[in-house]
């Protein structure tokens, strides 16, 4: 056993490691000074060099061959580094370091040309990032995988872009006809008025309790692109605050939220080790995606919204809880992904999925990809894009290298409708507790047949063990179709 408890000991340094150099992420987007960005790039650069180092030290190796596991929790503890061990020796040290650097920085210039609407500011340094990122994903890639096939793999294990494409295949005509049906109809009530910045935060938080995030744990802040980070007992999620727009700060909170909590739902005793984060972004997006939509935009909590906004706000321009739901749920034309309703989420990953997949294969140039976007956006949308901002600069992941992550976003829309199905048979009133601004019931069965269990199985496994059957996108587009059938009879 002197091997397995080694190279435990070695792989929980590692990952203390790994969430330090989280930390630095985080500060970057939250309270880092703007003058700071060529030094912290060498700052992720050095750290990126030092786990690089770690996860590819020669002993781990050793430790993999002698080590012999006790029982199913120590294998897959080792069936994980293992796999990661395999695959971080694939990727050169100084690719790995200058990677690091590089999106550190990009992510800055990323900002600032968001901000100024500046597309030929980011342009150049993306092309850097494309670059690299292939290079890294040729590096790794397997004998019978695409270099876009691993970079999926990074964010999502057991899937190919081959099958993302034929799901979403899948899915769009449904989708687009409900779209074609909402917009059709009488439009819903939209809210109204000037909405206190300070009053939107302590709602926020109130919100994020509610669901069951520790703040003992973790942190509520400010961020141009909302995001969480951290795990066990130091996890930070962000939100934005628009004061025409509650919305946009309510349930960015909420979806947040489903990350955070997932992270602080682990079992305690997998903390620092490699069951002791969520098993993948699919999954993890299954918990802030069934966060924010099923349980967040239903007609039971919106009626508990509805009082909490009319007691802080005063006079919102809805008339009562059912024109309040509708305004919640409101199918309308808009360029943002992250202010998109429920119906036309999907649409907008479907876009930059195809997108992303054809720059890392080599079929999109860079300098051709705000026109690819707005062209793309107008046939699939119906209108044009209006400003960078809105299309092509909305976005902070291709800055970062997150290639790969976009379809992650809808595989946890497909998730999040199959453990909706599985929690509305198994939860006592559900929508009972739901009124009352009460979410608990379905969190702590969310917690117990999915959370806890962290990295343990394989995330369709994990899907699998809390709903009983293995994951389709049928559940999702029977709630949709359901849903929106009756928000927009026609």
């Amino acid at each position: 056993m002197t091997a397995y408890f080694d190279l435990m000991a070695h792989d929980r340094q590692t990952r203390a490691l790994a969430q330090v150099a989280g930390r630095l992420s985080w500060d970057q987007e939250t309270m880092m000074p703007r003058g700071a960005s060529e030094q912290r790039s060498e700052e992720q650069g050095a750290m990126a060099a030092i786990l690089h180092a770690r996860r590819t030290d020669p002993r781990v190796g050793d430790w993999i061959s002698a080590a012999q596991p006790e029982d199913a929790v120590a294998e897959a503890k080792l069936r994980t580094i293992k796999r990661d061990y395999e695959r971080e020796l694939k990727v050169p040290a100084e690719l790995a370091t200058a990677l690091a650097r590089l999106t550190s920085r990009s992510q800055g210039i990323w900002a600032d040309a968001r901000a100024s609407d500046d597309v030929a500011l980011f342009l150049p340094v993306l092309k850097e990032v494309v670059d690299l990122s292939r290079d890294y994903a040729e590096a790794v890639a397997g004998d019978n995988q695409t270099p876009y096939d691993a970079l999926v793999e990074n964010y999502e294990l057991g899937i190919t872009a081959d099958e993302l494409h034929e799901m979403f295949d899948h899915m769009r005509p449904g989708l687009v006809a409900l779209r074609e049906r909402a917009l059709g109809a009488s439009p819903a009530p939209e809210i109204s008025g000037q909405f206190d910045a300070d009053t939107q935060i302590a709602l926020a938080n109130d919100i994020a309790a509610r669901f069951g995030y520790d703040t003992t744990r973790g942190r509520l802040d400010l961020a141009v692109h909302p995001f969480s980070s951290g795990s066990g007992d130091d996890v930070r999620i962000t939100t934005r605050i628009a004061e025409d727009d509650p919305f946009n700060c309510i349930y960015s909170t909420i979806h947040e939220t489903g990350h955070a909590c997932y992270e602080q739902g682990i079992d305690p005793a997998y903390r620092m080790t490699a069951l002791g984060s969520g098993v993948s972004m699919g999954v993890h997006e299954s918990q802030s995606r069934i966060y924010e939509n099923q349980l967040g935009r239903s007609r039971a909590y919106c009626g508990w919204l509805y009082g909490q906004m009319r007691d802080r706000f005063g006079d919102i321009g809805v008339a009562d809880e059912d024109a309040f739901y509708r305004a919640v749920n409101r199918v309308h034309r808009g360029y943002i992904r992250t202010e998109a309703d429920e119906v036309q989420y999907n649409l907008h990953i479907m876009l930059r999925f195809d997108l992303e997949r054809a720059l890392v294969a080599g079929d999109l140039d860079v300098k051709d990809l705000e026109a690819a976007w707005n062209d793309r956006f107008e046939a699939d949308f119906g209108y044009a894009v209006d400003k960078p901002s809105n299309g092509v600069l909305q976005d902070v992941h291709w800055s970062v290298g997150l290639f790969g992550y976009f379809p992650t976003y809808s595989l946890g829309n497909v998730y999040a409708g199959c453990l909706y199905k599985a929690l509305s048979v198994q939860v006592n009133d559900l929508h009972g507790s739901l009124a009352k601004g009460d979410p608990t019931p379905a969190t702590t069965w969310l917690r117990d047949n999915l959370q806890t269990h962290g990295g343990l199985r394989t995330p369709k496994e994990t899907i699998t063990h809390a709903c009983g059957e293995a994951p389709t996108s049928a559940p999702l587009m029977a709630y949709l179709d359901e849903k929106f059938t009756a928000l927009y009879p026609g």
